[in-house]
């Protein structure tokens, strides 16, 4: 990496959406390799060179959101911005990303043994509605709950579940994955029912609050359930901007941590984001596995950059992902309003967004691609 950007490179930055009122220059240039948490505000590199980006690169990858619903994109190198698109303070719904921020609330919990991952539903209380679960179902775990194998295919009461689901019975606990929103769901009232906080409230208590977010508003957060509550449980959805994302991103990154503050278990953040189901049994062409509702992108991506990788995964476009290996995180957005929000998880519309989903690894592998 040469030690001053050119002034083309330099010139190319400020073209990449790097607003200097937004992401204020940050003092000193190069990057240290130290890890570091954003202040109240982002500060941003001179330029992409300083974080080992190419300018002129990024902004061949900048052409290829033209043609995408992406509404921004945010990288992030040793806690500072590299490179923005679009508007990341922009707030908006997280669809499935919003597990992954389960995972990261779940951490301190367990780590006190309020919720113990080999509790059963049985344990716990969780049941259904009329002849309610079988005793083989009420035997599934709270670990099976977050891997999405707890052998539960009670129809959930939310949209966005994997296709054709198993008939109930079909695997005993542990030892199938489907993608089942009624585990997710599940997972959300599990916290709850032990902790005696709302996840919102949690949210906002235990990261939005440590990691300073900047967007947050926890009565724009919505328990929503589809009509006619097929489930008793519903799902807890979020809506953030893509710079708190980003927040969230880092604090994974560096282990949980924030400046003095150990805001998420280092041991959960190695746990959670570990392998727990390989590629090959998600469902999802071998392409990613799962952790504790985290996805793992290093099933196929296996540079040492991808090691220990770990994804948030939103329908729609919705991404964080965590590269520790090389201290980045990128997220993506693909905003869509509340009102389409609320009118698809209420069951109001099966209509889905004009340009559908977003194959968001491609895009990772064509930023990484424009490092130097």
């Amino acid at each position: 990496m040469s030690e001053h950007p050119t002034r083309r490179s330099a010139s190319t930055a400020l073209a990449l959406g790097l607003s200097a009122l937004a992401y204020p220059l940050a003092a000193g240039a190069k990057a240290t390799g130290v890890a570091q948490n954003p202040g109240r505000a982002w500060t941003r590199f001179a330029a992409p060179e300083f974080a080992g980006f190419s300018s002129a690169r990024l902004a061949k990858v900048e052409q290829s959101f033209y043609d995408k619903p992406t509404t921004s994109v945010m990288i992030v190198k040793a806690g500072k911005v590299v490179y923005t698109y679009g508007e990341p303070a922009q707030v908006s719904y997280l669809a499935s990303a919003r597990k992954s921020v389960l995972s990261m609330l779940y951490g301190n919990y367990v780590a006190k043994g309020v919720i113990k991952l080999d509790a059963t539903l049985a344990d716990i209380g969780i049941n259904e509605g009329g002849a309610g679960l079988t005793a083989q179902e009420r035997s599934a775990t709270v670990r099976d709950i977050l891997t999405a194998s707890s052998g539960v295919y009670w129809p959930p009461d939310t949209p966005g579940s994997g296709p054709d689901s198993p008939a109930r019975g079909a695997f005993k606990p542990g030892t199938h994955f489907y993608y089942n929103n009624w585990d997710f769901n599940v997972a959300g009232a599990i916290f709850e029912k032990l902790t005696g906080k709302t996840v919102f409230k949690a949210l906002e208590q235990d990261l939005a609050i440590p990691l300073g977010f900047e967007d947050f508003d926890i009565h724009r957060q919505r328990m929503l359930g589809l009509a006619g509550d097929p489930s008793r449980y519903k799902a807890y959805h979020l809506f953030l901007s893509g710079r708190d994302m980003a927040r969230l991103g880092v604090c994974m990154a560096h282990g949980g941590r924030w400046n003095e503050r150990q805001v998420v278990p280092a041991a959960w953040v190695r746990d959670s984001t570990a392998l727990h189901v390989k590629g090959a049994d998600t469902g999802r062409n071998g392409e990613v596995g799962y952790g504790y509702l985290w996805w793992k992108p290093s099933e196929s991506r296996k540079g040492p950059e991808w090691v220990d990788s770990f994804q948030a995964s939103g329908q729609f476009g919705q991404y964080i992902l965590g590269l520790p290996a090389i201290d980045t995180v990128i997220v993506h957005r693909r905003a869509v309003t509340d009102q389409y929000a609320l009118a698809r998880n209420l069951g109001k519309t099966e209509v889905r967004p004009a340009g559908d989903e977003i194959d968001f690894l491609p895009i990772a592998d064509a930023i990484l691609a424009a490092r130097i």
